[in-house]
């Protein structure tokens, strides 16, 4: 005779999915939003270049740009603030904006230092590029996902590779970012290699507002190596008024040490 309580259960004649139906759903989330530090800033802000860190690399470096202002930040309910610095770290989970100190230029830099769904990355895409942020040029950076990527990635190598939309290739609206591409000389990224994201998001929505807009993508993720390719990227198409010589070398090492416990670099980039 079987001991009904110890014998094993019979398997479930429904599918989870079907399961599911039965389980309450979650509240819907909050839609994101923008927070300036202005109350009433002179909007829409119409910055002649939007670059949209998401590589590590490239947060790095911007992190460690001094000549920059905290002018607002992109707050998703999703993200908890309780953990994050009182002052701009590196390992905090925030998506703050900050102004270039530019005379000539507004140029705007968004450092996205937390995770963004695939479900979110269209209502972010609409905040970052839309009514109250206008830009004429957009440079997203990003790393390259290798289970994405079509042909062998050698972990000891580095890469830097674009993607560009028509307005970009073109050339248009010449008088106001000049005719050339921005990332003039860059391979193109590989075809039937594919990018998705936060970063597919705001290049299709670049493509849709037929702004020129570039997604920069780079290998490895971490590193020494890809982090001096991105500067030297950066010095000499993208913000050839800014120093940036010291970022990442012997200089800055006191700086790098400080912040090894709480970012995701790999050990040889403190070294």
């Amino acid at each position: 005779m079987e001991d009904v309580l110890t014998e094993l259960p019979p398997p479930s004649r429904f599918f989870q999915e079907d399961l599911d139906n039965f389980a309450t759903p979650s509240p819907p989330l909050s839609s994101p939003s923008l927070l300036f530090s202005n109350p009433k800033p002179d909007q829409p802000l119409c910055p002649s270049l939007l670059i949209i860190a998401l590589s590590s690399p490239s947060l790095y470096i911007f992190h460690h740009i001094s000549s920059k202002t905290l002018i607002g930040s992109l707050v998703l309910p999703e993200i908890p603030f309780s953990g994050n610095s009182s002052e701009p770290s590196l390992g905090d989970k925030s998506c703050n904006i900050y102004a270039l100190n530019d005379m000539d230029n507004l140029t705007l830099v968004v450092l996205v230092q937390c995770s963004i769904s695939a479900e979110r990355s269209s209502a972010v895409a609409k905040l970052l590029i839309g009514d109250q942020i206008i830009p004429k040029r957009v440079l997203i950076m990003d790393s390259v996902q290798s289970q994405n990527f079509r042909g062998k990635l050698a972990p000891d190598e580095t890469y830097v590779f674009k993607l560009e939309t028509s307005a970009e290739r073109k050339g248009l609206d010449g008088d106001v970012c000049g005719g050339s591409s921005l990332l003039k000389g860059l391979d193109y990224f590989p075809s039937g290699s594919v990018l998705d994201g936060l970063a597919a998001a705001l290049l299709a929505r670049c493509q849709m507002r037929k702004i020129r807009g570039t997604l920069c993508v780079s290998w490895p993720r971490y590193g020494v190596y890809v982090v001096a390719m991105v500067k030297s990227l950066l010095q000499r198409n993208v913000l050839p008024g800014f120093d940036l010589s010291t970022i990442g070398d012997a200089k800055d090492k006191s700086s790098r040490l400080t912040s090894i416990k709480n970012y995701p670099f790999d050990s040889d980039m403190y070294t």
